[in-house]
Formats: structure tokens, sequence, C-alpha cells
């Protein structure tokens, strides 16, 4: 039914959610809007696995994160490193994402909402891969998104026909961001408080008038 409302103004679309979701198309969608995206291989096959882990620090991330339980409690899986010697036969039962490790000293969460993009740098303890896992140990400040980032984050929610997407990235030491995954319908409340960003705001604005009154 809600998916069926003729005429109707989405925060985004549920379709348009479901189709963004997938990793693939996410990293495609990247490259092509021009994002810095880091060396990534999915396969089922360990040997390429294998190669892929010793040409470079890797990381293992999961391609879809489905809800399960561990002992009855809700369980995530966190982007982990991932070294050649603990690939094994396991990797052919499904496809596994790999990607290089970005050797980050910040991480960065832009929340889009129609136009507007509201960027917060996170800072993690050291050796902290995902900081998810840490958000006890957190600190978090406003920054400004680089232009050329901000307008391929808009063709990015466009390719996808969204208004609104939580983007991570990371970013080096020389200032640049890296692209690691969009969240389609990603948490921001937190975020608003703990950076003083008016995400609410901008998500009522659109709402209300289609577009925000600051665009």
């Amino acid at each position: 039914m809600l998916g069926a409302l003729p005429g109707c103004l989405y925060l985004s679309h549920p379709q348009a959610i479901a189709r963004a979701e997938y990793k693939p198309a996410q990293l495609d969608a990247a490259t092509r809007v021009g994002l810095t995206v880091p060396e990534t291989l999915i396969t089922s096959d360990p040997m390429e696995a294998k190669a892929f882990c010793a040409a470079q620090p890797t990381i293992y991330k999961p391609l879809h994160a489905a809800a399960y339980e561990v002992d009855g409690e809700p369980a995530g899986i966190w982007a982990a490193p991932v070294e050649a010697g603990e690939v094994d036969g396991a990797v052919s039962h499904s496809a596994h994402l790999f990607q290089a490790q970005v050797p980050k000293v910040a991480d960065v969460r832009a929340v889009v909402v129609g136009g507007q993009v509201f960027s917060a740098r996170i800072t993690a303890p050291p050796g902290v891969v995902d900081w998810r896992a840490e958000y006890q140990s957190l600190t978090y400040e406003p920054v400004a998104c680089p232009d050329g980032i901000r307008g391929a984050l808009v063709r990015f929610l466009a390719a996808f026909g969204l208004n609104f997407g939580a983007f991570d990235f990371a970013v080096t030491a020389d200032g640049a961001w890296w692209f690691l995954e969009c969240n389609p319908n990603g948490q921001w409340a937190w975020l608003e408080d703990a950076a003083g960003l008016p995400i609410t705001t901008a998500i009522a604005d659109l709402l209300e008038n289609g577009a925000s009154q600051h665009e």
C-alpha cells in the first residue's frame, strides 16, 4: 500500500530504497558519479580472495547486512581486516566482498536530504576499523563537504531515485574522501545531536514543501 500511493512525496520510495541497498550497484554508481572507491573484489572463488588479500591490506564486508541473532541477542557483522591465511574453502559457499583497506585518519558521515548535505567528521580510538563497533568512544565535529563530492552525492541519489542517503567515507591524511557505502534509509538523529546538524529541519522542509527552503 505504501509503495502504491499515487502522487505521494516520499523521503524515499520503498522500492528505491530496496534497489539502493545492493552494494555492487552502489559501488558502480559511486564510480560513475566521480567518487573515489577503494579497489574491491566480489567473489566466491577462494583463490581469487586469497590473492587479493595477499596483495594489500584488506577489509572484509558483508554484501547484505541482514538481521540475525547470536544466543538470542541482536548481532551485526562489522567491517574487519582479513589476511590471506584466513581465507579458506568456505568462501565458495557464497559471494563475498573484499576491499582494499584505506589508511584513514578519520571517518565522515554525510547525510544528504534533497540537495542539502550535512557532514560530520567521526574520530574513533586508534586501530578501530568500523566506528559502529565503538559508539561510546567516538567524537564528532561538523565539517564542510567539498563541492565536488557534494555534487556527486546528489547525482548518486538521483541515480537511484532517492531523496535521502547516509554516506560513509574514510578520510586519509591528505584530506581525500574515499566512498565506502550509502545507507539509503540510515540513522541520523544521533548525529544531529552529536554534531549540531539541522537534519530534522531539512527533512521537515522537504516533506512539507517538496524541497528544502535552504536550496
